[in-house]
């Protein structure tokens, strides 16, 4: 590959993925490096005082300040890009300032979202708390029926915001019905896409304009860095987005987007591994405990609809035991090989007791609207042989009563 080919989009965007994922975007120095070059540098110097003021002024390529540009977070946000199937793509530190960034960045004082109920906690902390304090209202629906999203819009409405699978009850959206919805109505409509990536979904083809990220979960993959990423038209992510990037400072580390580069190398291939290991581990579970959240299932009421939209399984679902807090947490508690930890997309199977963790931040009340009961359980299925992963539950469930 020459210096500049992965930069030249007519020729990127006609690599199949697995080709982008470890070529896209890469742009080699003078030294002619095979691995992205890591650049750690906070600003960049200029030939002369008009070159500064040039760039400056946007009439001359080149980079100013590394909270707005730096050659390795670019080129991870070239791979994003063309990964997802988007125009442009703008990183950012964390996911939830990915999920922050796309929503302010466009709303106002007096604006109306309508937000899918089951959701990340922060995420719902965001339409919850946040919007609300600067004037923004939310209506908060079953995203998994797509009618109350056309039931819920106002005059005042501005967009629409889901994740699907949505974190941790695992609800899928149609998400040809309702960007169609939001199409129909002139409304924007953000889709947290974390537990997929697109790898196994690209939520563009089915209709949405914006796709966010925690890039932290399965783009990175092994439990490394934080980041995040907000993809979507050359308009938006210039005109609408960068002003408040520029200004807030959101800035994704050049390290960690060198990290997460190096993790999208691989992604298809763990995603895919992880996916066939979900299901075998998901299927064990399905004759073991009350109810098993994974739509990859065929006997869940959603599967059609999942494998419509998704190419694999997917290594994250849910399940719930019998009695409630007391046994999900000896149930963790007996666990020998499976990690207990709160992050999700990591090589390593990960499994959390979400309304004690990730969710303890909501009430109660809206936990049990979402559906986060005392009994769920959320598993990040890994890379390790699922026979191990099913004998460790086997036997932690029995140590419980399961």
């Amino acid at each position: 590959m020459k210096r500049r080919t992965g930069q030249d989009p007519s020729i990127t965007r006609n690599w199949k993925p697995a080709t982008q994922a470890v070529r896209g975007g890469t742009a080699r120095s003078e030294f002619g490096e095979t691995s992205e070059a890591l650049f750690l540098t906070s600003g960049y110097a200029y030939d002369c005082a008009a070159d500064a003021a040039a760039r400056f002024a946007g009439e001359q390529e080149g980079m100013t300040y590394s909270r707005l540009q730096n050659p390795t977070v670019e080129m991870l946000e070239q791979r994003i890009a063309l990964l997802e199937g988007a125009e442009a793509c703008r990183s950012m530190a964390t996911g939830m300032a990915a999920m922050t960034a796309a929503l302010l960045c466009q709303l106002e004082q007096g604006d109306h979202i309508v937000a899918g109920r089951a959701a990340f906690g922060s995420c719902r902390w965001l339409t919850d708390t946040l919007l609300p304090k600067f004037g923004i209202q939310a209506s908060i629906v079953d995203a998994r029926d797509p009618q109350q999203f056309q039931d819920a819009v106002q005059d005042n409405t501005k967009l629409f915001f889901f994740e699907t699978p949505a974190n941790p009850t695992m609800d899928v959206v149609d998400l040809e019905a309702v960007c169609g919805i939001a199409r129909a109505r002139g409304i924007k409509t953000v889709v947290d896409n974390a537990f997929a990536t697109p790898a196994l979904q690209r939520p563009m083809e089915w209709g949405a304009d914006i796709v966010a990220y925690s890039a932290t979960k399965m783009m990175d993959g092994q439990g490394r860095v934080l980041a995040g990423a907000v993809a979507g038209t050359e308009d938006f992510i210039t005109n609408t987005l960068l002003p408040f990037h520029r200004n807030t400072g959101p800035t994704l580390s050049a390290f960690n987007a060198w990290v997460v580069l190096k993790g999208l190398e691989t992604l298809d291939l763990r995603i895919r591994r992880q996916s066939e290991n979900a299901l075998k581990v998901g299927s064990f579970l399905e004759g073991r405990v009350p109810k098993v959240n994974f739509p990859a299932l065929p006997s869940h009421p959603q599967h059609a609809l999942f494998m419509r939209q998704m190419a694999a399984a997917g290594p994250i679902f849910s399940f719930e035991v019998a009695v409630g807090r007391s046994q999900a947490h000896g149930l963790l508690d007996g666990l020998e090989l499976i990690d207990i930890s709160n992050n999700i997309g990591d090589s390593r199977s990960l499994m959390t007791h979400p309304s004690s963790t990730t969710h303890s931040g909501v009430s109660e009340e809206k936990r049990l609207e979402m559906g986060v009961t005392e009994n769920l359980l959320r598993l990040n299925v890994g890379l390790e042989d699922p026979e191990d992963l099913i004998a460790d539950l086997d036997q932690a469930l029995r140590q419980v009563g399961l």
